[in-house]
């Protein structure tokens, strides 16, 4: 049960694994440097559930992470967490899970730094909150989007930064999902492009994104890029993050084992680049570390009886890019053992809605070259290769009675809605469904591809650049909204664009 304010007040906090406190170790001396420290990048948070949430910041200097926690905003009443040491081994980043707090509430912090040879010397705090998960039935909402930073498009001073942060902060929700492409760690970003009707779009740029990323270094320097954005920062600090990751945050369409031909590079192995991706990825962002569960990132965030989130990962498991026409295929896009634990834990979620966060679409062709990027190949036939696990997915639905299921996605740099019907389908062994795509968030737009129909897809709605890779500058940037009735337990999706504007909306009933 959680605990209410008075409580909460009297007991304090309890800090998660994250804070285990470390010793002074070498790091001590390093970096010294006069005067208070200070927090370089601002505050995030992530990972909510009812009693708490992960909380992340970077300061200029290793430091001691302290976190104010209170149910006021005027922090008249608070408890202080004492998180980790902020060290060079991590970048001088660190990040707290904070428990014990009253559910479905709003939660306030302030992050400050302290000095590791003189306690008084402490940095200015840093504000920001989030809602824990509720315990009861209440309206519950989201957006999610993704791809940030591609094909070159950057911090645009000119247009306001990343602009479409603002928008999804005015929306007020529970939380935002990332579907992944945080970063274009193989787009460098130049402080000028050209743009066909003879425009300039202008960035922002930094040394780290002057290339592509290969070192620890230059991936840890692709985050800080992006928080460079006075919107993201502020968007950050108001609203908790759910994030899973694709290829862009390693390299455009990566895979296990590859060796990429690829001039831009001299590391060609992509096992080495993905792991340092993957370090920057866990230092940089509000996620919850699984160190003995191979650090996996596909996990559920349960938010309240209304939402599961199943948060995927297409990118760490799957096998390589081919024809994929092969008639057998257990490892898939998922892996066998990820498969089977989406298959398990959506058959035993209770709550009234499960969301899939699927770094890829499902139905989309999306190439790689003569190979295949996603799941499906086009053939439009029975299932093949990759569409096999996808397959055995939808077929554990049907057959454990799951009801309410929509799956979301970004990755196409497009937005649409697409209805599922086994009456229209090559394979039928499962229940009609739903698929919302949306973003980018700031990069070329595209689209549309090519919709295979093996599982009867129809395309209910879409909206789409009137040319290939158009910049922010001409619009086509997009994000998904998602609102619960806490009442109904009805779900409705809004596409919105960069200014929040709703293109298409609909509303699905709860299934009992």
């Amino acid at each position: 049960m959680g605990l209410d304010r008075r409580s909460f007040l009297r007991n304090g906090l309890v800090a998660g694994g994250g804070a285990a406190l470390l010793g002074t170790g070498p790091h001590a001396a390093a970096l010294v440097r006069s005067g208070r420290p200070q927090l370089t990048h601002g505050v995030q948070s992530g990972d909510m559930s009812a009693r708490g949430a992960v909380v992340w910041t970077r300061a200029d200097r290793p430091s001691r992470m302290l976190v104010d926690v209170s149910t006021r905003p005027d922090f008249r009443r608070f408890s202080t967490v004492r998180g980790p040491l902020l060290t060079p081994d991590t970048d001088l980043t660190g990040k707290v899970r904070l428990d014990g707090l009253p559910s479905g509430e709003r939660v306030y912090y302030r992050v400050r730094a302290a000095d590791l040879n003189d306690a008084s010397l402490v940095s200015a705090p840093v504000p920001g909150g989030f809602r824990t998960a509720p315990r009861t039935r209440r309206d519950v909402g989201f957006v999610w989007s993704g791809d940030l930073a591609g094909q070159g498009f950057g911090i645009n001073p000119d247009i306001g930064g990343y602009r479409i942060f603002k928008a999804m902060q005015a929306v007020d929700p529970d939380f935002f999902l990332c579907n992944g492409d945080h970063w274009y760690a193989d787009n460098p970003i130049q402080a000028t492009v050209t743009l066909p009707d003879g425009r300039i779009y202008r960035n922002l740029t930094s040394p780290e994104k002057s290339k592509v990323a290969e070192t620890l270094a230059e991936y840890r320097g692709q985050h800080r890029y992006n928080l460079m954005d006075d919107n993201l920062r502020a968007f950050a600090a108001a609203v908790p993050q759910i994030n899973q990751w694709d290829d862009h945050e390693t390299h455009n369409n990566w895979y296990p084992g590859e060796i990429l031909d690829d001039a831009n590079y001299t590391e060609k192995r992509t096992d080495v680049l993905s792991a340092r991706a993957k370090q920057a990825f866990f230092e940089y962002l509000p996620i919850t570390q699984q160190p003995h569960d191979d650090g996996r990132i596909y996990r559920k965030i349960s938010y309240g009886p209304l939402l599961d989130v199943f948060v995927l990962d297409m990118r760490t498991y799957r096998n390589a890019n081919g024809p994929d026409d092969q008639t057998t295929d257990r490892q898939g896009i998922l892996g066998a053992r990820q498969a089977e634990w989406l298959k398990r834990s959506l058959a035993a979620s209770r709550a009234t809605w499960k969301i899939v966060a699927s770094d890829m679409p499902i139905s989309l062709v999306v190439p790689d070259a003569d190979r295949i990027e996603a799941v499906s190949q086009g053939d439009n036939g029975g299932p093949l290769g990759r569409e096999l696990q996808i397959a055995g997915v939808l077929s554990s639905i049907k057959k454990h009675r799951v009801r309410n299921v929509v799956w979301i996605t970004t990755d196409v740099h497009y937005t649409a809605a697409h209805h599922y019907d086994p009456a229209k389908a090559a394979f039928q062994d499962f229940d009609p469904f739903w698929e919302f795509v949306s973003g980018p968030l700031n990069a070329g737009a595209f689209g549309p591809n090519t919709l295979d129909l093996t599982y009867g897809p129809t395309v209910r709605f879409q909206a789409v650049p009137p040319r290939a890779n158009t910049s922010p500058l001409e619009g086509s940037q997009f994000f998904g909204e998602i609102a619960i009735d806490g009442h109904s337990g009805e779900l409705t999706t809004r596409l919105r664009d960069y200014s929040g504007k709703v293109l298409y909306t609909v509303d699905l009933p709860a299934q009992r």
